[in-house]
């Protein structure tokens, strides 16, 4: 198919706002020629609603919930179910502290596969040291009540710019074909992030993830004006 339909977005809440400004800017200016924006705003009130309108970015207001877990999740499915509802044909899940490069979407869109990611970190403690960890993981040949052991990408992965099958990976930069939406709902049990829940729920079907190495981005986990274990689950 050529220049399949392509939805951009993410839940989000005025925990971002730090973001925004970057955000807009890159998704606005992506080389790819057929998408959409879409925010979903799960604040308490409208005013992070209203900035992003003033960013110029389309966003629509999900259910306020007191644990972010709740919020998210529930964000997350209204994206799936606009995807469904309005004939996309992708879902590109791009969190909004996660900056891509303008043809992120385009090579990841190239591959032709079902689900594909691109690269960002996270800070990890690991023996008393704090180290950036990729968010993709490969598989090994050990099972744990039949779901797979995994590492996260070695730096010689990571900088090979070939496109590796894994899998898990965050959902902060992925493209998610709409065949794929149709069979899992985003979901979260005993306070783990639905991005956990939906690499399980592929693998127990059977569904192959890859992750196109070349595809790095940004993560503003440094601007963050707060720490991350302060926001209620």
């Amino acid at each position: 198919m050529e220049n399949p339909r392509v939805l951009v977005g993410c839940p989000t809440s005025s925990h971002k706002e730090y973001a925004l400004k970057q955000y807009a800017e890159a998704v606005k200016n992506l080389d790819y020629k057929n998408y959409d924006i879409l925010l979903v705003d799960n604040s308490q009130n409208d005013n992070y609603f209203n900035k992003i309108k003033n960013h110029g970015l389309n966003v629509i207001k999900g259910e306020y919930y007191e644990g972010a877990l709740k919020r998210i999740v529930n964000s997350r499915n209204l994206l799936r179910k606009y995807v469904l509802d309005n004939n996309y044909d992708y879902l590109f899940s791009l969190e909004q502290d996660v900056i891509p490069d303008k043809n992120a979407l385009s090579k990841l869109i190239s591959h032709d596969k079902k689900v594909v990611s691109g690269i960002y970190f996270v800070h990890n403690i690991i023996n008393n040291q704090r180290i950036l960890i990729p968010q993709a993981f490969i598989g090994l040949e050990n099972k744990t009540n039949n779901l797979p052991d995994m590492r996260w990408l070695t730096k010689q992965e990571v900088f090979s710019n070939k496109l590796i099958k894994i899998v898990s990976c965050g959902l902060g930069c992925v493209l998610i074909h709409k065949n794929i939406l149709e069979q899992i709902e985003f979901r979260t049990e005993n306070n783990v992030f639905d991005d956990r829940f939906f690499s399980l729920d592929l693998y127990k079907k059977n569904i192959p993830m890859y992750c196109d190495t070349s595809v790095k981005c940004k993560h503003l986990v440094l601007n963050r004006p707060y720490p991350w274990n302060e926001i209620k689950k």
